[in-house]
């Protein structure tokens, strides 16, 4: 796992660039949202600096994992297709500061540090790419849901008209 650790703002400054694969399973947080705990991850981290001069990186995560349908409750394959800039900032202050600067909400600001672990960076990218409630674009089996749709709705009032 040590691979997975820089230091961000020398990689940044170096313009440099990593790229792997990691399985879903090797990513706990991740893991516990998968149907099945299969699939793998491709990501790809670029170092550089933004048009202010401020540390970045560009992190790019690509990969299928398993999700449980919340409709019909059977698993089925999600694409997960991110990119994400990254601001570095030396500390919480500076991070406040920088992020009032862009005023982008399309580029992040984090505090850089000499052990950066570009797993957990890749795995919230995966995490913040998943649809918080996961579900097919058409369910594979429809049965259960037409037959609920064909139960006649009896109103709790049918009962008074026997009364009258």
């Amino acid at each position: 796992m040590s691979a997975f650790v820089i230091d961000a703002f020398e990689f940044a400054r170096n313009k440099e660039r990593r790229e792997g694969e990691i399985a879903t399973a090797d990513l706990g947080r991740l893991a516990d949202e998968s149907a099945d705990r299969s699939g793998t991850l491709r990501w790809t981290l670029v170092g550089g600096a933004d048009h202010l001069g401020h540390s970045q990186l560009t992190l790019s995560v690509a990969g299928s994992m398993q999700l449980m349908c919340q409709r019909c409750l059977t698993s089925f394959a999600f694409e997960i297709s991110s990119e994400s800039v990254l601001v570095l900032a030396k500390n919480e202050e500076s991070a406040d500061e920088i992020d009032a600067l862009l005023d982008n909400d399309e580029i992040d600001v984090i505090v850089g540090s000499k052990a950066l672990n570009i797993a957990e960076l890749v795995e919230d990218e995966a995490l913040l790419a998943l649809p918080l409630s996961p579900k097919h674009p058409v369910c594979p089996d429809q049965s259960a849901l037409d037959a609920l749709k064909n139960v006649k709705e009896v109103s709790p009032f049918a009962m008074l008209k026997n009364l009258k």
